[in-house]
């Protein structure tokens, strides 16, 4: 709507780091800047004659709504990220209250495209310790208090921290499995900022300190393994813990799988911390919380071939990367180009500090594999034992039975840091209900052929800037 000024072009910009959600959104935001450029009343111009003929429905019912009615209309279906940016930046719309004479020494002059007009535009202020600097006290990010804490307290860090997780849940890669489509990484979820640069740092250390304790004898003998890279590709350490893992027939003619006789070391402090964060803020869930790992250590070139993991573990399970990006490549059928070299339908890059959820079709259908890497690259994979597989000498980790996810609560809010509200307003349920019918027919009314040429291709939703959309894996591209 070309009388949808300034506001458009301002806040169409602001959305570019919001992941790309339903298609419903764009009814919202349509919605939302009608309302909002009479709301703000800095912004000449009226309404259509189809908007004034719309008053007594959407348009009139989000007019007499409050902001948090409003952001309760316009976020629903939105992740707790996009929930906490769409909120900030419609406060920072309406309260800018177009004052186009008072400024001051922190305000910058910007023009309205129309008019011309000088407006005074304030900054958005900076919600106190809003960053992921934060450390917290749970045996991860150390103790005490730092110079971005800002006097907050544990809880309320948490809840900063918390609510910056990004969490990428919409992976599609559709193929033909026994004369059926599906979408093969249905069950993949990639979540980042889970650990910051510090505990990263904090969590390499541990994992060197553990391969030099390897490499002294200091370790079970099935816990450390470093193997002579005969090869290209064929040399990665391993160090296992909670279980003896057997990728393949031994020596002694045991099958792939738990070595329930072998024993190893329990996991060590700082990889339980790991999962309790993880269970904690809702990246892994309470009914499968790992008792068991394998930590990957890799030079330029090392690899992992094509497989799915072994059904000795429960799904979901995890993978933590840290220090190099990398590609991992999906797809019911995976080719070996060379040593050390795959192709694949679908390539996900893995950002350092990351975290891959693996569950459903992405767990148990499609393959997977780690092409030769371009640096020295850490994974740890975080694994549930199967109850009848544990071995025989293991005993549970009363540590990790008393795990409870993070509840977010209006007291460890922050200022700055806003809750969505709970809001029972038949007004709300109207728009809702408006939306719900508008996507039921949209869905209902989809041409067939749009479904088949999906199918034919490899079909992704787009995501945000964090996360570049899949594509076709090259060789020059996981180099």
């Amino acid at each position: 709507n070309t009388r949808i000024y300034f506001p458009y072009f301002e806040l169409k910009a602001n959305f570019s780091s919001i992941c790309t959600v339903r298609k419903s959104f764009l009814f919202r935001f349509s919605l939302f800047f009608k309302v909002a450029v009479t709301m703000a009343g800095d912004i000449p111009g009226k309404l259509t004659d189809s908007d004034s003929a719309g008053r007594t429905g959407a348009i009139g019912l989000l007019k007499t709504l409050n902001r948090d009615e409003l952001l309760e209309v316009l976020s629903q279906g939105f992740c707790q990220h996009c929930e906490a940016l769409l909120e900030e930046r419609i406060h920072q719309l309406l309260n800018k209250g177009g004052s186009e004479s008072t400024m001051t020494s922190n305000n910058t002059l910007i023009s309205n495209p129309v008019t011309g007009k000088q407006l005074a535009r304030t900054p958005p202020p900076t919600p106190p310790a809003a960053n992921s600097d934060i450390l917290l006290n749970d045996g991860l990010g150390g103790s005490g208090s730092t110079s971005s804490d800002n006097g907050l307290s544990e809880e309320q860090k948490e809840h900063i921290r918390f609510s910056q997780v990004v969490r990428k849940k919409d992976f599609v890669h559709m193929e033909k499995i026994n004369g059926k489509s599906m979408n093969v990484l249905k069950g993949l979820e990639l979540h980042t900022k889970v650990f910051n640069a510090e505990e990263q740092k904090k969590i390499i250390e541990c994992v060197y300190n553990l391969q030099r304790m390897g490499q002294k004898g200091q370790l079970r003998e099935r816990t450390y393994s470093e193997p002579r890279k005969w090869m290209r590709g064929k040399g990665r350490v391993t160090i296992q813990f909670g279980c003896c893992y057997n990728y393949a027939v031994d020596k002694n003619g045991n099958p792939p799988g738990i070595l329930r006789e072998e024993e190893v070391d329990p996991l060590p402090p700082l990889f339980k911390q790991m999962i309790k964060r993880m269970v904690r803020w809702h990246v892994l869930p309470t009914m499968c919380v790992p008792n068991s790992c394998i930590v990957n250590i890799y030079n330029e070139g090392d690899c992992i071939p094509p497989h799915i993991d072994h059904h000795d573990f429960l799904r979901p399970f995890c993978t933590v990367s840290f220090l190099t990006q990398c590609n991992i490549l999906f797809g019911s059928s995976l080719k070996i180009v060379s040593p050390g070299e795959f192709s694949g339908p679908v390539s996900i890059p893995l950002p350092v500090g990351s975290v891959l959820i693996l569950n459903g079709n992405g767990a148990d259908i499609a393959k997977h594999c780690v092409p030769a890497v371009p640096g020295k690259r850490i994974s740890i994979t975080f694994r549930r034992m199967d109850e009848s597989k544990l071995p025989y000498n293991f005993l549970p980790d009363p540590e990790l039975s008393r795990i409870k996810p993070f509840i977010v609560s209006p007291s460890s809010a922050p200022q700055g840091h806003h809750q969505k509200p709970v809001i029972n307003s038949s007004f709300v349920k109207a728009i809702v209900q408006q939306n719900q019918h508008r996507n039921y027919q949209a869905i209902k009314d989809k041409p067939d052929r749009e479904a088949t040429k999906t199918t034919k291709n490899d079909s992704f939703l787009c995501g945000n800037d964090d996360f570049p959309p899949l594509g076709k894996a090259s060789k020059g591209a996981l180099r």
